[in-house]
């Protein structure tokens, strides 16, 4: 879980922890990854420990960490940082750091490939839906529209809705319901 400033009091303790001179007193262990592609230079860096595990108010508590993103633009050079610090209920042995990063690249993927599409193709930040449940519903309802394009091979939700609202029948196709009703 990423632990962000509304979490005042645990944001500050795992920041103090894991920055730089005090890290050098705390049992940590690392993991660093490089990446080249679309035009940048990408280096993350994940610093994890135990040492609140068993020590926080935070129920299940056992790893504390910061990722460090670094990116690099090639053809300007322009440098961006950020640091996120987190907490996860997995021991060091179940998840080392080079673990943890995987596990936070497979929340990238589900922000990319999600919540990224419901904000862009769908303009969910823009809807003036907001009665009671109806905006949860209208949410878990465009989960299932990318969901059902995606498994029907669907990598451009935005042209996968095009293609279905020309053609409403392969659009009930892909629940199963026939092409034509009787």
């Amino acid at each position: 879980m990423v632990v962000k400033e509304n979490q005042l009091g645990l944001h500050r303790k795992i920041k103090m922890l894991l920055t730089p001179p005090v890290i050098s007193r705390v049992p940590i262990r690392k993991a660093v990854e490089r990446e080249v592609g679309h035009g940048r230079i990408e280096r993350r860096e994940l610093v994890s420990s135990q040492v609140l595990s068993g020590r926080s108010k935070f129920p299940g508590l056992v790893q504390i960490y910061r990722l460090e993103r670094e990116r690099v633009e090639k053809k300007t050079g322009k440098r961006e940082v950020e640091v996120e610090y987190g907490i996860s209920s997995l021991s060091g042995e179940e998840a080392g750091p080079g673990e943890l990063l995987k596990l936070r690249r497979g929340e990238w993927k589900i922000e990319n490939q999600s919540h990224y599409v419901r904000d862009v193709t769908y303009s969910e930040d823009q809807s003036q839906v907001r009665d009671g449940r109806v905006a949860q519903v209208m949410a878990a309802l465009r989960n299932v529209a990318i969901g059902l394009m995606r498994r029907a091979g669907r990598e451009n939700i935005a042209a996968g809705t095009r293609y279905y609202a020309a053609r409403p029948w392969d659009a009930l196709a892909l629940i199963g319901l026939p092409a034509t009703f009787k």
